[in-house]
């Protein structure tokens, strides 16, 4: 059980302590609610720069990492579609200038143009190496704008065109800060060896006086539903080819999505698992099988993905991996089978919290989907899918008409 305090600043800083005296360490972690689905579509990948340009300086710290390796301390932080997360680990004593280091880059970062141009430069030596040079490295650049049509996760977060990234402008960037860096747009965690009151005082001495900046939304456009079928093929120099089919999905917020998640776990946690019991051991069409889903805020994916064997053909390879659909959606799950997922995703979500980072992260998280109490109940909501959760959600969801397919061919492949 996460024991927590939460207390929201009068600038709108939502400030959440975790108090656990086991360790000499404590994690500040810092999540703007701004990911790619809140980027202009002529202007995407700026979520994902500023990961980068936070790391650049600020006025009062010009060296963000000298200030935190002098603490014996570390730092990172990630971007996704829905939001970007900063997180920073430091002996106790060293806290409250943590906070003010965090604070300080919330304030105002020290934009120039030779900042910006040298993290315009990493992200594209990032995009090069990460999507473009590397096998399979450019599958949700093809797979995100297959399945998406209107919303903007039908990009990455490195941008629909690296260009977007490169060509920014330093008023562009500024903009985009003073729209969602400000403290009603963050939730800030601090777990570990503390005080509460001693860290909620050190919170507001550094941050009380940051002030809150008014930003109108931005609606982002509903994803309108796929009834017909769509595909793409493509050859690749790849080891092997390679079969994705992702499936719209509901948001996190219904109930259903935890359903989709079990049938994922069904279908490919472990070696006992359906498709590589079937697909992958006893009939060798895979030497990979996975399903997954994509986890997001709004309406996601479910994803069947997975490299064929020398020599299988992918007709074949991909009418197995349908009858292991239907038979999902048609065939009752036996309840023995649904309890054993269950079980080993409670065991993987205590095993999660079990760094006090990851503790900071889990709060944040769930407080920002508005249900900070999850970090702790979490399990409950799966033990409450039944198996006819399980039959009736991919009954509706395995129709071939709300399929998106990607034929990833290798370049020696002789499939048409």
């Amino acid at each position: 059980m996460i024991q927590y305090e939460k207390h929201i600043l009068d600038n709108g800083l939502t400030v959440i302590t975790h108090k656990d005296c086991s360790t000499p360490l404590v994690t500040v972690n810092i999540l703007y609610k701004v990911g790619a689905r809140n980027e202009d579509p002529t202007l995407t990948g700026f979520a994902h720069l500023f990961e980068h340009l936070m790391f650049g300086g600020s006025p009062n710290f010009p060296d963000y990492d000298f200030v935190v390796n002098g603490l014996g301390g570390e730092s990172n932080a990630f971007t996704n579609n829905d939001y970007t997360n900063y997180y920073l680990t430091v002996p106790a004593e060293g806290l409250e200038q943590a906070l003010q280091l965090e604070a300080d880059r919330m304030r105002t970062l020290a934009f120039s143009e030779d900042t910006l141009r040298l993290q315009q430069s990493v992200v594209t030596e990032e995009y090069h190496q990460r999507y473009m040079n590397q096998p399979y490295g450019d599958v949700w650049l093809l797979l995100r704008p297959l399945c998406y049509r209107v919303h903007p996760y039908r990009w990455c977060t490195i941008g629909s065109s690296i260009k977007h990234v490169q060509q920014a402008s330093l008023e562009d960037v500024r903009q985009f800060f003073n729209r969602f860096y400000h403290p009603s747009n963050a939730i800030m965690a601090i777990a570990g060896n503390l005080d509460h009151e001693d860290a909620l005082r050190m919170v507001r001495a550094a941050f009380g006086d940051i002030p809150d900046r008014v930003t109108p939304a931005c609606p982002i456009p509903r994803e309108p539903v796929q009834n017909a079928s769509r595909s793409l093929r493509v050859k690749r120099d790849v080891p092997a080819s390679a079969l994705y089919k992702a499936y719209p999905m509901c948001d996190r917020f219904n109930h259903d999505y935890y359903v989709y998640d079990l049938i994922s776990d069904i279908l490919s946690n472990g070696n006992s698992s359906r498709l590589y019991n079937k697909l992958v051991k006893q009939q060798r069409l895979f030497s990979e099988l996975n399903a997954y889903i994509t986890g997001d805020l709004d309406a996601g994916l479910f994803v069947v993905s997975g490299k064929l064997c020398d020599g299988v053909d992918m007709r074949i390879a991909e009418s197995a991996v349908d009858r292991e659909l239907q038979a999902i959606a048609t065939e009752p799950v036996p309840e023995a089978e649904l309890q054993k997922v269950v079980n080993k995703y409670e065991s993987t979500f205590v095993f999660s919290q079990y760094k006090n980072a990851d503790r900071a992260l889990s709060l944040c998280y769930y407080d920002m989907i508005g249900h900070i109490d999850w970090v702790n109940i979490e399990p409950e909501n799966y033990r409450s899918v039944t198996p006819a959760d399980i039959q009736r959600v991919a009954r509706a969801t395995f129709d071939p008409r709300h399929c998106s397919t990607l034929y990833y061919e290798a370049e020696n492949s002789s499939q048409s």
